[in-house]
C-alpha cells in the first residue's frame, strides 16, 4: 500500500487485485466506459495495466512505479490509466496478451499495454522498472518517448496498430482448419517424451510447470496403447514433484511452479487450479497403479484445500501470494536453529536427515524442506510416525508466522475444476468428505453465481456476483457437474450439466465454422473475439468443452453434440499439428472420441448391496472412456436418455448392462458375471 492517503476509483472495486492498488498515486480507472470517454474527451492515449494479486512481479512493479509520485504524475499527465485483474476478466486479458506474444515473442504479468482511446494497442511488454537497468528500459523513458510520439507521429502509431491487429487476426486468431486423424496422438506423445526429463521428471529443464493436464493425456496414452513409457514418464514425475520443494511439506499443497529442474525452489504462490488438477491426475494415477502413494499425496492436496481455500459457505477461494511481509517465499523458509527450538534436538536431527534441513541451507541461506536426496520407498512406518509428529509440531509454529495474502475471491471456473477433484477423487479414495465438498462447492456456484434469468455469472466476492461468465466457467462447470453425477448419481446434477451446455452452445458457439468464442454475444464486444484451442496453465474451454460434448453425446444419445465435436477438432485441426504438446487436453478429448467406448447402465437401488459392489468394481478402475448411469426408481432418467426405459431389473434384481462398439453384452446380475465383461 502506498505511504499515499490519496484514494483513487479502485477502492470502489471488489478484485482484491484492484483494491491493492487503490491508495497508489496513480489516477486508475477501472475497465469501463468513463475510462475510454475520458482518453477520447482528454484526446490521451490509454495505459493498461493487467496483472492479479498474488503476483510477485506485480507487486515489484507497484512497489517501484504505482507508489511512486513522479511516476503517477507522468501518467496523469498524458494517459487514461486502467488496471484490470486477469483472472476477473480473461477476456481483456487473452486479446493483450494475444497482441505482446505476437510482437515481442513473449508474455507474462504484470503485462503493460499502451493504446488508443478506441482499445487499439500500439505497445506492449511485461515488467518495467521505473528508471532503466539490466538491459530494461524504463517506465518513465516509455511514457516519455509514447507521449512524443503521441503528439507528433500519431498517424504512424494508429497506423502500425492497425496493421498489427490485422496480422494477428490473420495468423493468430482465425482457424487453422484440417481434419484430425490419430497419428496425431501418437506423435504427441513423441514429442512429451522428447522433451521429459528422464532424471528429475516433468518437460524441459527449467523453469518446469506441472502441467498436470499433459500427464492426464499419458495415462489415457498408457490406457489405450498399452506404452509402458508413457506411465513411467507420468510415475516418476508426480514423485518427483512430491519430493521436491515445489509441494509444501508442512502445510501441503503445491506452488505454481520450479526455478530449477530439480523441483526445489518454487514461485511460491499457491494456486486453486494448480491444486485442482494435481489432487486429480494423483487420484487417476493410483487408480491405474493401485500405489497408496499416489493415493496419500491426493489426499494431502485436498485436505489443502478444505483448511486454507475453503469459504464457510463452500466455495473456494482463489490463490495464495508467495510473499509476506515483503519477502518471497519467507512464510515457507526455515533456518536449521528454529526448526531445534521447535522441535528439540533429537526430533529436529530426524526432521533435518529426511527433509534436507541444513546450516547453510538451501535457499539464500535458508532451508526448503524436502525429500530430492532421499528414495520414498526407504521410510518404515516407525519413522513416518515421527516425521508426522515433527511435521505437526512445525505447522503449528509455522502458523504463527505472518501469513501470505490469500485472494478470496470466488472464481466459477476455478471452483469448478476443484470440484471435479473432489468428485473424482471422492469415488476412488471412498471417501464421502470429498464428494460432499465438491456437492456444497456446486451448491455454492448455483445460488450465488447463477442470475435470475439463468445467465451464470464468473466471480463472487463480498456478497456480489459479477461478469458474464466466460466459456472456461461454463465448460469446466459443466464437467464438474458430470463428474458429481458419477460420483453420486444424483441425477439433478445431469440435468444442470445438460442445461448449461445447451446454454455455452447458445452464447458462445461460432456458427460461421465450428468451436467457442472465449466470450458471448451478450458479453462487452472487445476488439476482436478470442478463439483459443491451446491448454496452457489449464485446459482449454474448447478442449473441456469438447470433451463434455462427447460425453453428453454418448450419455443422451444426442448425435448433434458428436457432430458438433467432430467439426470442432477439425476446425483447430491445423492449430493442433502445428503444436502438439500445447494440446494435450485437446487431444485428450479426441483420443475419447476416436477410441472404443463403454457404456454401463446399472438398474437397482443404491441401497442394495450388489448395486453397490457393482459401483465400487467400477471405481476401483481406471477407466477414462467409460460412462455409468445408475437407473435407480424415481431417477427419471428416461427424461434425457430415452432408451434407459428398456434397460431395467429383471426378475427384481438388481442388473447391469454393458454396451461398447456399438453392441450390447447380455444383461448379468451378479457380481462375477459383471467383472467378466468389466475387464474383458
Amino acid at each position: 500500500m502506498s505511504p499515499t492517503s490519496t484514494l483513487n476509483r479502485l477502492i470502489n472495486e471488489k478484485s482484491p487485485y484492484l483494491l491493492q492498488h487503490a491508495y497508489n498515486p496513480v489516477d486508475w480507472f477501472p475497465w469501463g466506459g468513463e475510462a475510454f470517454n475520458k482518453a477520447k474527451a482528454e484526446d490521451k492515449p490509454i495505459f493498461l495495466s493487467i496483472g492479479y494479486s498474488t503476483c510477485h512481479w506485480c507487486h515489484i512493479m507497484e512497489k517501484e512505479s504505482f507508489e511512486d509520485e513522479e511516476v503517477g504524475e507522468k501518467l496523469k499527465e498524458g494517459f487514461i490509466s486502467i488496471k484490470v485483474d486477469r483472472e476477473e476478466r480473461p477476456d481483456v486479458d487473452s486479446i493483450y496478451m494475444t497482441f505482446c506474444q505476437a510482437t515481442t515473442g513473449s508474455g507474462g504479468w504484470p503485462l503493460t499495454i499502451i493504446m488508443t482511446p478506441d482499445k487499439k494497442p500500439f505497445f506492449a511488454g511485461t515488467y518495467f522498472p521505473k528508471k532503466s537497468h539490466f538491459g530494461r528500459p524504463g517506465l518513465l523513458n516509455i511514457l516519455d518517448a509514447v507521449q512524443k510520439e503521441w503528439r507528433d507521429n500519431r498517424e504512424k502509431l494508429i497506423n502500425s496498430s492497425e496493421r498489427l491487429m490485422k496480422d494477428i487476426n490473420s495468423y493468430i486468431v482465425v482457424d487453422k482448419s484440417e481434419e484430425l486423424k490419430e497419428d496425431v496422438i501418437k506423435r504427441a506423445y513423441e514429442n512429451l517424451k522428447e522433451v521429459y526429463d528422464p532424471v528429475y521428471g516433468g518437460f524441459y529443464t527449467q523453469p518446469k510447470f506441472p502441467t498436470p493436464h499433459k500427464l492426464m493425456f499419458l495415462l489415457r496414452f498408457y490406457e489405450v496403447y498399452k506404452n509402458k513409457k508413457a506411465l513411467e514418464i507420468v510415475e516418476n514425475t508426480l514423485k518427483q514433484m512430491y519430493k521436491g520443494g515445489i509441494f509444501d511439506h508442512i502445510g501441503f499443497g503445491f506452488s505454481r511452479y520450479s526455478t530449477d529442474k530439480k523441483w526445489l525452489v518454487p514461485h511460491f504462490e499457491k494456486m486453486l487450479y494448480d491444486n485442482a488438477l494435481l489432487a486429480l491426475v494423483y487420484a487417476e494415477a493410483y487408480q491405474v497403479t493401485k500405489d497408496n502413494f499416489y493415493k496419500e499425496v491426493g489426499e494431502k492436496i485436498l485436505n489443502y484445500i478444505l483448511r486454507n481455500m475453503t469459504s464457510p459457505q463452500g466455495g473456494f477461494y482463489s490463490a495464495e501470494d508467495a510473499d509476506s511481509e515483503g519477502e518471497e517465499g519467507k512464510f515457507y523458509l526455515w533456518d536449521l536453529e528454529e526448526i531445534n527450538k521447535v522441535l528439540g534436538e533429537e526430533q529436529c536431527k530426524i526432521f533435518s536427515s529426511v527433509y534436507g534441513i541444513s546450516k547453510n541451507g538451501n535457499f539464500e541461506g535458508r532451508n526448503i524442506p524436502n525429500l530430492i536426496e532421499k528414495n520414498l520407498e526407504d521410510t518404515d512406518e516407525d519413522l513416518i510416525k515421527k516425521l508426522d509428529s515433527c511435521r505437526d509440531k512445525l505447522f503449528n509454529y509455522r502458523e504463527k508466522r505472518i501469513h501470505p495474502f490469500k485472494d478470496d475471491k470466488i472464481l466459477t471456473s476455478w471452483n469448478a475444476l476443484a470440484i471435479v477433484a473432489f468428485a473424482y477423487a471422492g469415488r476412488v479414495f471412498n471417501n464421502e468428505k470429498y464428494v460432499n465438498a465438491g456437492e456444497k462447492a456446486s451448491e455454492f456456484i448455483l445460488n450465488n453465481l447463477l442470475r435470475e434469468d439463468g445467465r451464470l455469472l464468473a466471480r463472487y466476492r463480498e456478497d456480489e456476483g459479477a461478469h458474464l461468465a466466460y466459456l472456461d466457467d461454463y465448460a469446466f462447470l459443466i464437467w464438474a457437474l458430470i463428474g458429481l453425477y458419477e460420483a453420486t448419481f444424483n441425477v439433478k446434477y445431469l440435468d444442470k450439466a445438460i442445461y448449461f451446455n445447451k446454454e455455452m452452445i447458445r452464447l458462445f458457439w461460432d456458427e460461421t465454422s465450428a468451436g467457442f468464442f472465449l466470450y458471448g454475444k451478450d458479453g462487452e464486444q472487445l476488439i476482436y473475439k478470442p478463439k483459443e484451442s491451446y491448454d496452457s496453465a489449464i485446459p482449454s474451454g474448447n478442449s473441456v468443452a469438447v470433451y463434455n460434448m462427447l460425453r453428453l453425446s454418448r450419455i443422451t444419445g444426442d448425435t448433434e453434440l458428436g457432430e458438433m465435436a467432430s467439426k470442432t477438432f477439425d476446425n483447430f485441426g491445423g492449430n493442433v499439428k502445428n503444436n502438439l504438446e500445447s494440446h494435450s487436453f485437446f487431444l485428450t478429448a479426441f483420443i475419447y472420441s476416436v477410441k472404443e467406448n463403454k457404456q454401463i447402465v446399472i438398474a437397482g437401488e443404491l441401497e442394495d448391496n450388489i448395486t453397490r459392489e457393482m459401483i465400487k468394481e467400477i471405481n476401483n478402475r481406471f477407466l477414462p472412456f467409460t460412462m455409468v448411469l445408475l437407473n435407480n426408481h424415481g431417477s427419471n432418467l428416461n427424461k434425457f436418455i430415452p432408451f434407459i426405459e428398456h434397460e431395467r431389473k429383471i426378475k427384481d434384481k438388481t442388473t447391469a448392462y454393458i454396451c461398447e462398439n456399438f453392441s450390447c453384452h447380455k444383461p448379468v446380475d451378479n457380481i462375477m458375471d459383471f467383472l467378466q465383461l468389466l475387464d474383458k
